[in-house]
Formats: C-alpha cells, structure tokens, sequence
C-alpha cells in the first residue's frame, strides 16, 4: 500500500482489528521506508444503492457524505471521530439490512436524526436545523420542545 507521506509502496500492517459492527477491518500500518504510520480500513463491497434526492435525481450511496454532515453538527462537541464513523455505520446497516436498491434522502435524514439523538442533544439541534429547514422560529422551538420532552428534560 501506498505511504501517504512518502508515496513508497512498501508498508507492513502492525495491527488489525474488527470495525464498524464487524463489517470493516481497520488496519494500522508501517511504511518501511519512511517509518510514518497510518490507517487503512478494508470493507467488504456491497451491491450498489442509489439515494432519491429532493429533486427526484439519483446519486450514489456516499457514507463520506453523511460523516461530513454529521461532523460539521458536531463540530466543537465532545464526539470522538470513532463514535462519528459507529453513527455512519449504523445509519449504512439500517439502510442496507432493508435489503432495497433505493432509499430517499429524507428516510437518511431520519435515519441520522435518530443517531445524533441519542448522542449530543447540540449535535441533533445543529443537523436538524439543516435537515428539516425550519420555516420559522415556531417550528425551530417545536423540535427542540420535542427533544426535551423525549429526552425528560422538559417541564
């Protein structure tokens, strides 16, 4: 594998381990020309799923894409990059066990609400004011209403 530092193609693995509800293998390797270490992850292909945007188009599944998202709405919280990639990869398993060859954007949407929830009640609060476009301050206040209530914190 190619060293990300010196772009020598001679690297050795020094640990693996199990990763994202087993179905990855995250691999810690050596350059043996430079010594600089990085990780890898190997993850088994899966048949392709198409996601229907807003607008009716069709895009790859990009797991890159969810993980970006749910890093920007926790940006500044005390979320560590693993819990980020468990919460892609379970949102990637819910959507994948459903055994469907297209799911919509807005049943994604759900799916990493549902995570972020239970997570950092800021990290919910930042994604769903992307996700849902809140139209106004009342519909802002309902969700957040919701939250507490669920979460018992509420009245």
């Amino acid at each position: 594998m190619e060293c990300p530092n010196c772009h020598q193609n001679a690297s050795h693995v020094i640990d693996s381990r199990p990763s994202g509800e087993n179905r990855a293998i995250r691999r810690r390797r050596e350059c043996e020309n430079c010594g600089f270490r990085f990780t890898t992850f190997e993850r088994i292909e899966t048949a392709p799923l198409l996601v229907i945007k807003n607008d009716g188009t069709r895009e790859p599944f990009n797991r890159k894409k969810i993980l970006h998202g749910v890093m920007a709405a926790g940006q500044k919280r005390a979320i560590s990059s693993d819990q980020f990639e468990q919460l892609v990869d379970h949102v990637e398993n819910k959507v994948r066990k459903q055994g469907i060859s297209e799911i919509s954007s807005k049943k994604i949407g759900q799916y990493v609400m549902d995570e972020l929830a239970d997570l950092d009640d800021v990290a919910y609060i930042r994604f769903a004011s992307i996700y849902r476009e809140f139209k106004d301050m009342s519909s802002f206040m309902k969700t957040m209403e919701d939250m507490m209530a669920k979460k018992g914190k509420g009245n």
